[in-house]
């Protein structure tokens, strides 16, 4: 059996290092220009060039997007943004549009190429075409069903690879090609600045009653806002497996490190028990912990069993139960002392968990708290501020801590 690719997002560096510190085969992320998630950290090509060497040399891969829509203005610089992306070694692009694929295979002709979900493939006819323009992988249109994933894997030919999300936010327009944000506020979502306005609050207003505001409810056929849930098919591994999806994709280049490194660890155990045994693998119920515990809305598996309607629900709002505190940045064992960068207020004497790349997590308290002059404090309250620990168990440089915040104690 051969074991899917487990890709995963990378909004900055620091979550390209959790992503792989955490089991991820593959990371994708977006450069600075040309790619649909404008508003997050992405990656100048010095970054970029740091990004790749860390993946390389774990024996990762690195995807870059060049997913939007440009108009003729994008373009320009396109030949040689293309050209900077295959000079730091990235693995792959990920486009959507031809003009930019056409330019890439002139420009850049040994660069595997991979079908962004934005070009809506949902059939195994288009799915060949785009195979036959030298596209090596086809993400595939979240609304496709496992049944119809399963036949068009059965359609193409062994080097066509299906990439296919598997976890994060849904999208509420088809395979995100979305107008409402441009409409409403000027900002294109086809061109990487989509400000979501699927997730904001609304009510009804007859015309000839201004001012006198209906809720939108929900009956027997479903809600009739625009707002999803978010995607999980961690139940679901053996069938996704099965059905010849060679990678995992998860959504989330905006999301934290603590989200990224969570949802990795999740699905690269399941993904590795399954592989290894399949008569023998069985769900095991602390993974959907792992996925519950970062930021995230109520949980739906889409499009994947046709049961679409089962996507919209009643808030935008976040169940959010738990908050990174820091990062481990070292440990030495002579002097059982750990040195953390803050993320969250911390406070000396807490109770804390720490999210291990590899093995259950452990409980451990912030014993012996300190600056990084020597001096004990009693709390940590200053962005990304360096203080130490003691702490009996060995920890690994990349662990999370994380805390179960006041809301949901």
């Amino acid at each position: 059996m051969k074991k899917p690719e487990l890709l995963a997002p990378a909004g900055n560096l620091e979550k390209l290092k959790a992503a792989i510190n955490f089991g991820a085969d593959a990371v994708y992320l977006g450069g600075n220009k040309l790619n649909l998630t404008a508003s997050a950290g992405n990656f100048s090509l010095d970054d970029l060039k740091e990004g790749i060497d860390f993946a390389h040399l774990r024996g990762k891969k690195v995807y870059v997007t060049v997913n939007i829509f440009p108009h003729n203005e994008d373009l320009v610089g396109l030949e040689d943004y293309l050209t900077d992306i295959q000079n730091v070694g990235a693995d792959a692009i990920i486009a959507a549009d031809p003009g930019i694929i056409a330019t890439a295979k002139e420009v850049i002709p040994d660069m595997e190429i991979h079908l962004s979900t934005q070009a809506n493939c949902t059939n195994y006819k288009a799915a060949l075409f785009w195979h036959s323009m030298g596209i090596k992988r086809l993400v595939v249109a979240r609304e496709m069903s496992l049944n119809e994933l399963t036949e068009l894997r059965s359609e193409l030919p062994h080097a066509c690879e299906i990439e296919a999300f598997v976890h994060g936010s849904m999208c509420i327009s088809y395979s995100g090609r979305c107008l409402l944000s441009n409409y409403m506020t000027g900002q294109d979502a086809n061109r990487g600045e989509c400000a979501q306005p699927c997730r904001y609050k609304y009510h009804l207003v007859e015309e000839k009653r201004p001012g006198e505001y209906y809720n939108i409810t929900q009956d027997g056929n479903g809600t009739y806002i625009m707002n999803s849930k978010d995607l999980c098919m961690i139940e679901y591994i053996p069938q996704l497996i099965e059905a010849g999806i060679g990678s995992f994709k998860i959504e989330g280049r905006m999301k934290s490190s603590f989200y990224v490194a969570s949802v990795v660890k999740a699905y690269r155990e399941a993904i590795d028990l399954y592989t290894r045994d399949p008569a023998k693998y069985e769900f095991d119920p602390k993974w959907m912990e792992y996925l519950v515990k970062p930021s995230h809305r109520p949980f739906t598996t889409g499009f994947y069993f046709g049961e679409e309607i089962k996507q919209h629900y009643q808030s935008s709002s976040y169940i959010r139960d738990y908050d990174i505190i820091g990062i481990v940045m070292d440990y030495d064992e002579k002097s059982k002392t750990a040195v953390i960068e803050q993320r969250n207020k911390a406070f000396s004497g807490d109770s804390v968990e720490i999210l291990t790349q590899k093995g259950d997590n452990k409980i451990i308290k912030l014993n012996d708290m300190r600056n990084q002059d020597g001096t004990q404090i009693d709390s940590a309250p200053n962005a990304k501020m360096i203080f130490t620990i003691q702490c009996d168990m060995k920890l690994k440089n990349g662990d999370i801590i994380i805390k179960q915040n006041a809301r949901s104690q």
